[in-house]
Formats: C-alpha cells, sequence, structure tokens
C-alpha cells in the first residue's frame, strides 16, 4: 500500500474548475503555475480568443 503524501498546495484551474495539487516538476515555479495540464493551457487560447 502506498505511503500517505503530506498535506501539498493546491491551486484551481481557471478553464476546468479543478484543483489540482503541487507537482515536483514544478517546484521551481510553482507561483507561475496556472493550468492544471497542458490541455487546460491550450483550451485558455481558444476560449479567450472567441469570447
Amino acid at each position: 500500500m502506498a505511503h500517505k503524501k503530506p498535506h501539498l498546495p493546491q491551486k484551481i484551474c481557471p478553464v476546468c474548475s479543478r484543483p489540482f495539487l503541487w507537482r515536483k516538476k514544478w517546484r521551481q515555479n510553482w507561483e507561475e503555475v496556472k493550468y492544471c495540464s497542458k490541455r487546460c493551457a491550450s483550451k485558455r487560447t481558444s476560449t479567450s480568443k472567441s469570447q
């Protein structure tokens, strides 16, 4: 059985409105991370242009 992770920072994705947790690959730029995935980041550009 896997161990429980300690409490990790969390943000809400502005595109899909889902919470996402801190990831090790984001440790250098967590303050700049806005989207939970590349998919949401690419949707951001298409939705902002259509509005």
